[in-house]
């Protein structure tokens, strides 16, 4: 007897005992002391959790019994786990952290702000800051990437929304650049198959602003996958490039967009159903995270945190994000070409 199709379907990964190697349950019912020898040991790996002074770099420290800190024996500045780290200046106990980044982890589509302060018992202010300091930790290696191989490469524009008119006659058509609120931004996405994604914001998707991208995050002489966008026609002379007219079919069997586009609904859907908003100045950090999430979705969610721990402990203290509610909101926005 044959197995019918419902029981030959292969499990997605996600559903898997695989993808479930740490809860939010654990690290809840870890201890205050628990929770800071996990810091210790990822904060200094190198060293088996030993302090070594991010002043001097002596490993040489005291400790202190009274106090969670060290006092360096070169230059005799005090300094905690956290110190030099995305997490400076915390407020929050260390497991609370811990929590942060688990709830971070498990969301798959993205969290708001909102929610993560309901589930951490959090202003929404905190909640916002933690959040958009584990994008800056997931966005620092991914903007310094340079892909090579087999590269797709798209664009697709990202809030600015306008509502269209009531009356059918009085509606414009929206496609249009003059009828776009100026909110609306071109995200760039170029993404390696089988590799790693790399988001660009750019105004619109034109030859100068696409020619800026290709050459900061493609290697010359790879394969490129584009569209009929007339923006691509000058890349030619550095790539090898294959086009697909969209307007007649979506794959010829080899050239195709499908993996770039796919991302496009992962960060769609995080934008309509999580955020319901983002802001044009911060969606480079939306983009980045959902790159992470796409590069990293046949991870388990023990070693995604942990990766993501380890980003935020081994990055400098944010200039962006310390301070933001107390007048350090001027972060510019981050744009690639005209």
């Amino acid at each position: 007897m044959m197995n019918s199709p419902q029981h030959t379907r292969k499990q997605h990964f996600l559903l898997s005992a695989k993808a479930r190697t740490v809860s939010v349950a654990q690290i809840a019912r870890m201890s205050d002391e628990d929770a800071y020898e996990a810091f210790k040991q990822i904060r200094w790996a190198y060293t088996e959790g030993q302090p070594v002074c991010p002043h001097c770099g002596s490993v040489e420290c005291w400790t202190f019994k009274s106090r969670r800190i060290f006092k360096c024996k070169d230059c005799n500045r005090q300094f905690s786990v956290t110190s030099g780290t995305l997490f400076s200046g915390r407020k929050l106990d260390i497991r609370d952290y811990l929590l942060a980044i688990a709830i971070f982890v498990n969301a798959h589509k993205g969290i708001s702000a909102l929610q993560l302060s309901r589930d951490l018992g959090v202003q929404y202010k905190t909640a916002f800051v933690l959040a958009h300091k584990l994008r800056e930790a997931l966005g620092s290696e991914v903007q310094g990437t340079r892909l090579e191989g087999e590269v797709e490469v798209d664009g697709a524009y990202f809030g600015g929304y306008v509502k269209p008119k009531n009356w059918k006659s009085d509606r414009v058509d929206r496609r249009l650049r003059r009828n776009q609120s100026g909110k609306r931004r071109c995200v760039f996405v170029i993404r390696e198959r089988g590799g790693r994604t790399v988001p660009v914001i750019i105004r619109s998707e034109n030859t100068v602003s696409v020619h800026k991208a290709m050459t900061r995050h493609i290697k010359v002489g790879s394969t490129v996958y584009a569209d009929e966008n007339s923006a691509y026609d000058a890349m030619h002379g550095l790539y090898n490039i294959k086009r697909i007219n969209h307007s007649e079919v979506y794959s010829d069997g080899e050239a195709c967009t499908n993996g770039a586009e796919g991302w496009f609904s992962r960060l769609r859907r995080a934008e309509l159903g999580q955020h319901h908003h983002i802001a044009g100045k911060y969606l480079h950090a939306y983009a980045n995270e959902m790159a992470f999430r796409e590069d990293n979705r046949r991870k388990d969610n023990g070693t995604v945190m942990c990766s993501i721990l380890k980003r935020a402990l081994w990055n400098p203290t944010s200039r962006n994000w310390s301070g933001y509610w107390q007048g350090n909101n001027q972060m510019g926005e981050v744009m690639v070409g005209g």
